[in-house]
């Protein structure tokens, strides 16, 4: 699929460059843009004249193909080369979306309101959209592993965006199979901080909002910039410890996961920056203690509020230096109404202000007047 899909655009680059016109006959379209996704490695959007073809990759860990849709305006004029994918009418005017962090992108382009449905409602967070649920024009739709079929069918969603984790998905493929359409996206598979939060040009394409998600995602990205410039000439001096005991292993970031880059772009010494790979490594207490004692902060991983309540939950925690210095940040404790996290469903669409958070806490000298938007110290 993935060379049959990269003839197509090669061979219409070039049909375009040799001056043809678009032919009503054959459906054909001059391309009008190429690529436009500069960050995101699993997320290629191709704007033509009347279409957009949207291709997401690397959709979970090994994923065996890569997935085409095509997003027809109306009145636009699709080749039949791309009749085998699946055409989306755009703009949506209803979706079904599964993953909390979506919201902030619905949100950020005004389109909440076209939300219908999605699974289990009280993670999600955001008081903008819980107002929704609150009346109604949300439903719950079950659960991630098993939505409920009759629910969608009866709320008829022109589009459910959700996603997968290995190569067996059985659900999606029943959803398909009752009429409904299903767009797989990969935003979570995303390890650069950029790189996820320019999804949001994905959303735009559906919901005909693309100047608006790039008028967004250009200011997001100057905003993380301008905080690179911030700490280019700190040295990163504050050693870090991340992540926290669960059940009898304790999972630190590996040194290319979307956590380690923040703590590398924040100017810190992230113990376990050498690494390699992304997601995590479960090591043991005793592993950790051996090489973080010393620590001068600890991010910890976990809904706490207090280092009381951090120590309940393990007893050698005060062994740490940065417990002992009072020096324990969390980014988890801060909860929506019904205790979705606000830090799981916003912080993936503005790196920015993750990034910021991090460097007011390894350098607040240079952000006296920012305060931290995810980051709670716990005392």
């Amino acid at each position: 699929m993935k060379t049959f899909f990269y003839k197509i655009i090669l061979c219409t680059f070039f049909v375009a460059f040799a001056g043809c016109r678009k032919n009503e006959k054959t459906g054909q379209a001059a391309i009008t843009k190429q690529n436009t996704i500069e960050y995101a490695s699993g997320l290629s959007l191709y704007e033509y004249d009347g279409y957009t073809v949207v291709k997401v990759s690397n959709a979970w860990p090994n994923a065996e193909k890569d997935f085409t849709y095509v997003l027809k305006e109306k009145n636009g004029i699709v080749p039949d080369s791309l009749s085998k994918y699946t055409s989306i009418a755009v703009p949506l005017e209803s979706v079904v979306v599964t993953s909390t962090t979506n919201i902030p992108f619905l949100e950020m382009l005004g389109v909440e309101n076209k939300l219908t449905g999605f699974p289990h409602t009280d993670y999600i967070s955001s008081e903008k959209t819980r107002r929704l649920i609150d009346k109604g024009l949300v439903k719950n739709v079950g659960q991630n592993e098993k939505l409920n079929m009759e629910q969608l069918i009866d709320i008829a969603p022109e589009l459910i965006i959700t996603f997968g984790v290995d190569n067996n998905n059985p659900m999606i493929d029943n959803l398909q199979k009752s009429g409904l359409k299903v767009m797989i996206q990969a935003d979570w598979m995303e390890q650069s901080p950029l790189g996820k939060a320019e999804w949001i040009k994905l959303y735009g394409a559906l919901f005909g909002k693309e100047k608006e998600a790039k008028t967004l995602f250009d200011g997001i990205v100057k905003n993380y910039k301008d905080a690179l410039l911030s700490v280019k000439d700190s040295k990163a001096e504050t050693t870090v410890l991340y992540g926290s005991m669960y059940q009898d292993q304790w999972f630190v970031a590996k040194g290319n996961s979307w956590v380690a880059q923040f703590l590398r772009d924040a100017k810190s010494d992230y113990l376990w920056k050498e690494v390699e790979g992304t997601g995590s490594l479960g090591l043991s207490f005793e592993d950790i203690l051996d090489k973080a004692k010393n620590a001068g902060c600890w991010i910890a991983a976990g809904t706490y509020q207090s280092l009381a309540e951090l120590e309940k939950t393990n007893p050698h925690y005060n062994q740490f230096d940065a417990f002992k210095n009072k020096n324990v940040y969390t980014f988890e404790s801060k909860l929506g109404a019904t205790g979705g996290t606000v830090y799981y469903e916003l912080g993936p669409s503005r790196p920015d202000l993750v990034l910021k958070d991090y460097i007011k806490i390894f350098h607040p000298e240079l952000l006296p007047g920012y305060t931290l938007t995810f980051a709670q110290k716990l005392n």
